[in-house]
């Protein structure tokens, strides 16, 4: 098979074996490997300078390192094929990436890694661009709580209205840019809810939690109770493994329900607890920031 026509099948979900190596995307496993090649090299450096502050940086790899093989996980064969075929797969790949991948890179701090990995003169330009007015608005308010808790919600609703969500399973492009979508949100979602600055706000973090747990709850129980399928493409594809597509639909609605909501609430109790605690004083370690 070649590789556009592998690619059509995947995007449609027939002609290809979940498992077999023609179900691999090249550019996955590129994006994936130069993530973590620049992780590590930014680590290696960093490492060297922060004698004092190595087990926060110990930590933050390790949450990278476990983000980063969910994603791996996530995008890769077999579930990543498997997602075009059964829709409770795609949901299953869906929460791969929103509640689990995402908050450990967040935790991660892939930003800063990725920028002690660049040569000088990149980490220089990179910075004023991070620095000027006109990216800092924006970033601003999609980081916010609010800003990133309505992108989040809104990515999440509206790539499920069956006319957007079919388009993904029968176009690769679309069935990309729904990933990235998904990922993207995520990713500032739990940046506003876990990064440094909603330390500040944890109040805040924490309505944003539960609203979130209510809607991604409350679409998981839409697709949950639905007395008919939302989504022809698998109307054909679900036999072959043995279940109607209503109850694949049924499935797949669950998984958003109960899991996903477990994790959101699991990370409420955990900010909570946090706040709660009594401030114990500790050393303070300052990690160096990249030079530029």
């Amino acid at each position: 098979m070649t590789a556009c026509g592998a690619a059509q099948a995947h995007a449609t979900g027939s002609g290809i074996d979940p498992f077999s190596l023609a179900a691999v995307e090249p550019w996955v496993v590129a994006c994936l490997v130069l993530s973590a090649a620049l992780y590590a090299l930014g680590l290696r450096r960093l490492w060297r300078r922060a004698a004092g502050g190595r087990g926060v940086i110990a930590r933050r790899a390790l949450s990278f390192a476990a983000g980063w093989l969910l994603l791996a996980v996530a995008l890769l064969p077999p579930l990543d094929p498997l997602g075009t075929q059964l829709f409770w797969a795609h949901m299953v790949q869906h929460e791969l990436l929103m509640i689990g991948a995402a908050p450990l890179l967040v935790l991660g701090r892939p930003l800063g890694l990725w920028a002690w990995g660049l040569p000088r003169r990149w980490r220089r330009a990179g910075g004023r661009m991070f620095h000027a007015p006109l990216w800092r608005g924006p970033w601003k308010v999609v980081t916010a709580p609010l800003g990133a808790g309505l992108l989040h919600a809104l990515v999440l609703w509206v790539w499920h209205v069956p006319a957007l969500f079919d388009a993904a399973l029968v176009h690769l492009a679309v069935h990309v840019t729904q990933h990235i979508a998904f990922l993207a949100g995520a990713l500032l979602y739990w940046w506003s809810v876990l990064g440094s600055a909603a330390r500040a706000r944890q109040g805040i973090a924490l309505l944003s939690l539960f609203t979130t747990m209510v809607h991604t709850g409350a679409l998981g129980a839409l697709l949950t109770l639905a007395s008919t399928p939302w989504y022809p493409p698998y109307l054909a594809t679900t036999a072959a493994y043995g279940l109607e597509p209503l109850q694949d639909q049924q499935l797949g609605g669950l998984v958003m329900w109960v899991p996903a909501s477990l994790a959101y609430l699991g990370a409420a109790l955990w900010l909570a607890a946090r706040w709660i605690s009594p401030v114990r004083p500790r050393q303070v370690h300052r990690l160096p920031t990249a030079p530029c």
